[in-house]
């Protein structure tokens, strides 16, 4: 899923977006609406399925809900490889979004349909539609520049504040109509957004120019038939093995949710085991991805408890918190606004301190201050749970100093290691390592809905201190072999 241009894949002349394309204003747009979609969702998605029956929810116990909640965000991330190599191969990026949108928003539309079965079918959609999305319309943001344009970093960061905004406005919106209305009418919400964006994105197709158009690499003749054939045994087979649950009775929300974690770590453990057994690359980039196999898992460890804001803490959020605010109790979901709105204020400051320090902190170190400050969340929030004990109400103000300390992990963590993705990459994979980024928060996710599963079983302060003083011993190891992942890392920061 290469973000560099093809040649003449730029958008016409004319007005411009902030100075920018006036493509980048139809991909923000489109990029913002499928955010609040998704976010918009994620935050009711816990609440509802944990909620009684006679509160239109499903009564699923918390560990079943936490489970669901972080194998659904682990399909999202892992479906992005598939859809980044169908743009790639097959359709081109235009159409991939335009496709992924429509099924995304097919698989809210199915969610507001007030019915149990619905949700799941509705999240199945939702995953299949984002990973033809989400990668590819960050590479038609790549293809309104020239390679070298230093108007391209700018691009991105202002494509990327379509991302948080989405992500702030969503869980008003559809947190209030969810937990306040009828839960179904907050998912229709999200649909109504993400119709929105498909609409806007049809109608600014004139923007885009070449961007997108055709793909990268096109298969044709016999190799296409023949990646289409596999592509419908697989599909057949996976449709096989869920008749074979179905029919053997244990087609269960557990029993989905274990295969798909085990799938997870498999395509992971395989997609490594391919490259650093190619014979084809160097030994310096050999090298290079053995360093960046420790920041994986630094990664993807870091996932693992910063995503539980949407299952763990929300509940925390409905279930032991005071909300209350002058005679109105606001929803619990609102709380999973903060988290974008602290993105916003703090990236640029974070960027400035990057830019300031230079080489002087080298990336590992900056994945070690991610976890350390990842795990102290969760130390605060074990304070926050043993203030709770005995059914006292604590201030929400708990969840947003953890939640501010989470941000400051993620902007130590998250844009860092996107940039050392590309920069560690073998040459050969240099198109395919973005999508390999992304299994770092799906191994995370799916481990850390497991993980999450101990929250119904254990105290809640023995659980968030366990898990937090594990992040922080983590990244106090990653700051002691800094020096060797360094030598790995064969001279890049």
């Amino acid at each position: 899923m290469s973000s560099d241009a093809p040649v003449g894949a730029r958008p016409p002349a004319g007005k411009t977006f902030f100075g920018h394309p006036r493509a980048l204003s139809t991909l923000f747009l489109t990029e913002m609406w499928e955010r609040f979609s998704f976010y918009g969702m994620r935050a009711i998605l816990v609440l509802y399925l944990t909620a009684a029956v006679a509160d239109g929810g499903l009564d699923l116990a918390e560990s079943s809900a936490n489970a669901v909640y972080g194998t659904y965000n682990a399909m999202v991330y892992l479906m992005a490889l598939p859809g980044g190599w169908v743009a790639d191969r097959l359709i081109g990026a235009r159409r991939s979004v335009l496709w992924g949108g429509v099924v995304i928003a097919a698989g809210h539309y199915v969610m507001a349909i007030p019915t149990g079965w619905s949700v799941f079918a509705g999240m199945a959609l939702i995953v299949l539609g984002t990973g033809l999305l989400k990668p590819n319309i960050s590479t038609m943001v790549g293809d309104l520049y020239e390679r070298d344009s230093p108007r391209r970093d700018a691009g991105f960061s202002i494509f990327y504040m379509g991302i948080n905004l989405g992500a702030f406005i969503a869980p008003l919106i559809t947190g209030f109509l969810g937990e306040k209305v009828d839960w179904h009418l907050g998912f229709g919400a999200a649909a109504v957004g993400m119709t929105f964006g498909v609409l806007q994105y049809v109608l600014g197709r004139r923007n885009l120019g070449d961007a997108g158009a055709r793909p990268a690499d096109p298969l044709l003749g016999a190799d296409r038939r023949r990646a289409l054939t596999r592509i419908g045994v697989a599909s057949v087979v996976v449709l096989a093995v869920l008749l074979v649950l179905l029919v053997a009775g244990w087609f269960t929300v557990d029993t989905v949710v274990n295969l798909l974690t085990v799938v997870t770590v498999l395509v992971t453990v395989g997609y490594f085991a391919r490259i650093l057994t190619d014979r084809e690359i160097s030994g310096t980039e050999r090298s290079r991805m053995k360093a960046y196999v420790w920041l994986f898992l630094f990664a993807a460890s870091f996932w693992l408890i910063y995503d539980q804001a949407g299952s763990v803490l929300n509940i925390f959020a409905a279930d032991q918190t005071d909300r209350s605010v002058g005679g109105f109790t606001f929803p619990a979901s609102w709380l999973q606004s903060v988290n974008p709105i602290l993105i916003i204020i703090g990236a640029p400051l974070a960027a400035a301190l990057w830019l300031k320090l230079g080489h002087r902190v080298s990336t590992p170190t900056k994945f070690a201050v991610g976890l350390v400050l990842n795990g102290l969340s969760f130390v605060l929030m074990a304070a926050a749970a043993q203030a709770a004990v005995g059914g006292d109400l604590v201030s929400p103000l708990w969840l947003v100093a953890v939640y501010a300390i989470q941000v400051a992990g993620e902007l130590s963590l998250s844009p860092v290691g996107l940039s050392a993705t590309t920069k560690l990459a073998p040459v050969k994979y240099a198109s395919q390592m973005l999508g390999l980024w992304f299994l770092a928060t799906a191994v995370g996710d799916a481990i850390g809905g497991q993980v999450a599963r101990l929250a119904d079983t254990w105290s809640q302060p023995m659980y968030f201190l366990t898990f937090g003083l594990a992040s922080v011993v983590l990244g106090l190891a990653a700051v002691m072999f800094t020096r060797q992942i360094r030598q790995l890392m064969a001279g890049i920061h």
